[in-house]
């Protein structure tokens, strides 16, 4: 009878242990977004913003609709989100309440810049400092939760922290010369520079916040998007080099940063993921990933459906998963899936230094 007890135990120990593995509980207790309207999931819903997606057809393919997200679907920090195992995406900071910020929330803001200025055409956004601030009041109801600071810190220091923005500080600044002055005071390599300088101080808050794992997220091919293709191209298909060769400027010092960081901060690891060249792939071989469209948005107006950006109820193109872009700036669902992945788990040497976030969450 004792050994049939025994045997029992041990079946129930077995089954739940078996059941957490099948269930996964995620590889980190939490997952911190910071961005830009790449990711942004409902974070400029209310405020006096025209950089919003909170309508249809933004959201079609997305379960319950429309949330803010500038995709038909899934963005890639959602699917980052899924691969670490979370069986539900970081809430946006507007949303984010009690328990609920444990599990990490998203800052990210459409429109938004490493510099302060960054998007000011399109009216409220939240830049990165703004984001860093937001997540200051986060660790203080981190705090108040767990009871006091060291508990707090220990359980920040395990948790995933991306951060991706950059892009419209070319988009919405650089290459705007009508609105701003950048352009004539810095030199491409010098913006890069001095973006690189304000976005490691920001870093380096996130740190002195209890931020130790960061997933530093490189810019993609802005020269590529169907709305400078629109503009900028003859054909409507060839990138524009000069944007794009800014870009590069600017992922080399964000690369070289994250060595830096690293070296440095010897209690905090600081990862790489190199979207450019994974975007790269998706133009270059599209028909390798089902994809037919490449210089176009499912959804938009103009040349290249890329003048504006989908208007409310537009009906997109049928056939969505063919196309990289969504709107005239945004790839969609099945293109952030495939950079998702790739982001979490490294298909190619290049698309992560050191390593990949799957390998940042085992540390």
């Amino acid at each position: 009878m004792e050994s049939k007890k025994m045997w029992l135990i041990y079946f129930v120990i077995f089954v739940v242990k078996f059941m957490g593995r099948v269930n996964g509980d995620p590889q980190v207790p939490c997952y911190f977004v910071f961005g830009d309207s790449l990711v942004d999931n409902g974070n400029n819903n209310n405020i006096a913003s025209l950089a919003r997606a909170n309508y249809m057809p933004y959201g079609i393919d997305f379960p319950g609709g429309p949330t803010g997200r500038f995709s038909n679907g899934k963005t890639t920090v959602d699917v980052i989100a899924e691969q670490l195992g979370f069986d539900d995406y970081p809430q946006a900071y507007a949303e984010a309440s009690g328990q609920d910020v444990l599990r990490g929330v998203n800052y990210a803001s459409a429109a938004a810049g490493i510099r302060d200025e960054t998007g000011q055409q399109l009216g409220a956004r939240i830049s990165f400092s703004g984001q860093v601030t937001n997540y200051q009041n986060t660790v203080s109801q981190v705090v108040q939760i767990l009871g006091d600071e060291n508990q707090a810190a220990s359980y920040l220091s395990r948790c995933i922290y991306s951060v991706g923005l950059g892009s419209n500080d070319y988009l919405n600044n650089y290459f705007m010369p009508n609105y701003y002055q950048t352009s004539r005071q810095y030199t491409p390599q010098q913006y890069a520079s001095v973006l690189i300088q304000e976005y490691s101080q920001h870093i380096k808050s996130l740190y002195n916040y209890g931020a130790r794992k960061f997933a530093l997220i490189g810019i993609g091919q802005i020269g590529c998007s169907p709305n400078e293709l629109a503009q900028r191209s003859q054909d409507g298909r060839t990138c524009d080099e000069t944007i794009n060769s800014a870009n590069r400027m600017f992922n080399s010092g964000l690369k070289s940063l994250t060595q830096q960081l690293n070296n440095q901060l010897t209690d905090a690891r600081f990862v790489y993921i190199n979207v450019y060249d994974m975007f790269q792939n998706l133009i270059d071989n599209p028909s390798n990933y089902g994809f037919r469209v490449t210089n176009a948005g499912c959804c938009g107006i103009g040349r290249n459906s890329g003048q504006i950006t989908c208007l409310p109820l537009q009906t997109p193109c049928p056939n969505r998963n063919e196309y990289v872009f969504w709107d005239a700036f945004h790839p969609g669902e099945a293109a952030n899936v495939i950079i998702g992945r790739r982001s979490y788990r490294a298909e190619s040497s290049s698309d992560a230094y050191p390593f990949d976030i799957e390998r940042l969450a085992q540390i």
